[in-house]
């Protein structure tokens, strides 16, 4: 994988394996302000990777140390996400500085860096996830507009399904207890349902709990065919 080199002294030692890639969004004005940031040691934050709207890759900490990426987080039964992942950060303003598109070559550079850091650690397509899903409180990125179908039609990520749905007229307290079993945090209900609409349902997050999402969730919950990762 080419890579422009750029050390940051914020990372630790490992305390669990790769098994998940967690991908966010900059958040800040310009990718030399993120660099900046993910670089200062009184930051105390840091990614493996950053890629830049023209598709660089830099890499900002050794994929065996644990980067400062996801904070206080929560995946299926990991509690230190920062150990189990690697972080992924893509330079976009974000909500608070003019959230717009991902360009082209921006995704096509986040698609082979996934594609690459999936075979190498052998991670399942369950445990490539977005910032907001690993902290639905705190975080909202990359957001409702990026493309997760682009990577998941290549397998690198869990598709939104649409095929054969069926309503299990769960209530609040079941669909909640459904997406604790998937993977969320649901200690804040509304946060949850609303990282869940972000990556499975991006074009109404609203934070209710409908027909559509009680589908969409039963079927990311189905037992897929032995091999589909």
């Amino acid at each position: 994988m080419n890579c422009v080199e750029m050390p940051s002294p914020n990372f630790n030692d490992r305390r669990l394996p790769i098994t998940m890639i967690v991908l966010h969004y900059t958040g800040m004005k310009t990718a030399q302000e993120a660099i900046d940031r993910l670089c200062d040691p009184a930051a105390e934050v840091s990614a493996h990777y950053l890629v830049d709207e023209d598709g660089a890759i830099i890499r900002l900490v050794d994929d065996d140390k644990r980067a400062w990426h996801a904070g206080k987080s929560h995946w299926r039964d990991i509690d230190d996400v920062n150990s189990a992942s690697i972080g992924i950060e893509i330079v976009n303003p974000g909500h608070e500085h003019g959230y717009r598109r991902f360009p082209e070559p921006q995704v096509d550079a986040v698609v082979r860096l996934v594609a690459h850091l999936k075979d190498r650690y052998e991670i399942t397509r369950g445990n490539i996830v977005g910032h907001s899903d690993v902290a639905p409180v705190r975080k909202r990125d990359p957001g409702e507009l990026f493309p997760w179908h682009r990577l998941s039609r290549l397998r690198l990520a869990l598709p939104r399904p649409t095929k054969n749905l069926m309503d299990p007229f769960w209530g609040e307290a079941a669909f909640c207890l459904a997406l604790e079993r998937f993977g969320y945090d649901v200690s804040d209900r509304m946060a949850a349902i609303m990282a869940f609409q972000r990556r499975f349902r991006p074009e109404l997050i609203d934070g209710e709990i409908d027909a559509e999402c009680r589908m969409i969730l039963l079927a990311l919950l189905l037992p897929r065919p032995q091999g589909d990762d």
